[in-house]
C-alpha cells in the first residue's frame, strides 16, 4: 500500500555515514548518496580540503580513528542525538606515504577500530560497505592474461594491498553487521589527479609507458562506482558479499593513451617505452627525495610494483548479474567528460 501525504512527512531519511568524504571518490559517493534522498554524514580529517562539501545538507564529523573510546563516544552520541547509520561506507584510507608503516596504521588498524567502535556503540548498521582495491590481490596471470577472480587466492606485492587485505579481513571476521566488499580497478574521472598527469603529458606532447610489454588495464569512472555502491547497500539480498568493480573492458597502456589524443585533438605526441629497470630507479630516486624534502611522493618504491604489473583484468560478471550492473560510461565517454572538466577548471 502506498504511503499517505501525511505518512510521507513524517518518513524519516535514513542516515548514512561515509568515511574520506572530503576525497576523490568520497565527494562522489557523497553527491549520490544526497541525490538519492540520504541524511549525509560525511567522516573528514580535521585538516583536509573540504570544498567539495559546501552543500549545506552535508554534516561533517571528524572521526577519532586513533582513540578507539573516544571513536566509541563520537558514534554514540551521534546515534543519540540523530538516530542510528542505516549504512555506512568506510572509503578513508591511505594511497601513498613516506613511512610505509601508515599503510597499515590508516587502512588497517583505523579500519579495525571503526568496525569495533560501531559495534560498541550500540549502532551497527544494517550493511557496512568497505572500499578496498583490485591491489589486495596482487599480481594478475602475465602469461594468459586470464582475469584476476574472485576464487584466486589473495597475495598482495605491494604494502598498500597488504594493508588492504588486512582490513578485508578483519571486516569478513567480524559478526557484528553484514557487509560488502568492493575493489574497484583504475578510478577516473573529474578531479583525479594520477590519470590526469598522463593527460596533461600527452597534452605536452610526450608519452611515456612503462615497459616493454603492454599493461593490460581496466577502469571504471567515478560516477559509475559511487552507483555501485549504492546498489550494493540497497539489494537486500546482497550480504557478506565482495566484488571487483570495472566497466568490462579491457584496454592496453597504448590504446588508453590513444584515446587521450584524439579526444585532446592532439595531432603529434611523441611515445615511448620505458624500460623497468630505469623506471625502477626513477622511483626509488623519487621516494628518497620525498624523504629529504618531506613530502609524500607519486612515484615510490610501492608505486613501482604497480606499475611493473602487466595484468589489471578482472572478471566483473557476478558484479553485472548479481548487482545488475551496467556501466553509463565506457572509457571513451568518461574521458571526454573529465577532460572536459578539467578544461573548464583550469587543470589544462
Amino acid at each position: 500500500m502506498a504511503a499517505s501525504k501525511e505518512d510521507s512527512k513524517t518518513m524519516k531519511s535514513p542516515n548514512i555515514l561515509i568515511t574520506g568524504a572530503s576525497g576523490f571518490i568520497g565527494g562522489f559517493l557523497v553527491k549520490e548518496a544526497l541525490d538519492r534522498g540520504y541524511v549525509v554524514w560525511a567522516g573528514v580529517r580535521k585538516n583536509s580540503d573540504r570544498s567539495n562539501l559546501s552543500d549545506p545538507r552535508i554534516h561533517c564529523i571528524e572521526l577519532k580513528y586513533d582513540h578507539p573510546a573516544e571513536l566509541t563516544s563520537q558514534l554514540k552520541q551521534l546515534a543519540a542525538t540523530h538516530g542510528p547509520f542505516t549504512y555506512v561506507i568506510h572509503n578513508a584510507g591511505l594511497t601513498k606515504t613516506l613511512d610505509k608503516r601508515n599503510f597499515f596504521r590508516v587502512n588497517a588498524t583505523y579500519t579495525q577500530h571503526f568496525i569495533d567502535a560501531l559495534a560498541h556503540s550500540g549502532i551497527a548498521p544494517e550493511k557496512f560497505l568497505l572500499m578496498s582495491s583490485l591491489s589486495s590481490f596482487g599480481k594478475g596471470d602475465e602469461t594468459t592474461f586470464r582475469p584476476i577472480a574472485l576464487k584466486d587466492k589473495q597475495e598482495p606485492d605491494t604494502v598498500y594491498g597488504q594493508s588492504k587485505l588486512l582490513a578485508e579481513n578483519y571486516l569478513r571476521e567480524q559478526t557484528y553487521f553484514p557487509y560488502v566488499i568492493l575493489r574497484p580497478t583504475g578510478v577516473y574521472g573529474p578531479g583525479e589527479k594520477d590519470y590526469f598527469m598522463e593527460i596533461k603529458s600527452i597534452q605536452s606532447g610526450f608519452d611515456f609507458a612503462v615497459g616493454t610489454t603492454p599493461q593490460r588495464i581496466t577502469f571504471i569512472y567515478v560516477k559509475d562506482l559511487a552507483r555501485v555502491a549504492f546498489l550494493a547497500l540497497e539489494n537486500r539480498d546482497v550480504v557478506n558479499k565482495e566484488y571487483f568493480v570495472a566497466d568490462g573492458d579491457v584496454h592496453t597502456d597504448e590504446s588508453f593513451a590513444r584515446m587521450i589524443q584524439d579526444i585532446l585533438g592532439k595531432k603529434h605526441v611523441f611515445r615511448a617505452r620505458v624500460p623497468l629497470g630505469l623506471v625502477r630507479i626513477a622511483c626509488v630516486c623519487s621516494e628518497w627525495m620525498g624523504k629529504i624534502t618531506g613530502k609524500s611522493m607519486t612515484l615510490n618504491t610501492d608505486k613501482y610494483i604497480i606499475l611493473k604489473q602487466r595484468n589489471w583484468i578482472c572478471e566483473t560478471k557476478p558484479l553485472q548479474e548479481e548487482l545488475s550492473f551496467t556501466p553509463s560510461y565506457d572509457l571513451k565517454k568518461g574521458l571526454e567528460e573529465c577532460i572536459t572538466w578539467y578544461q573548464a577548471n583550469g587543470w589544462l
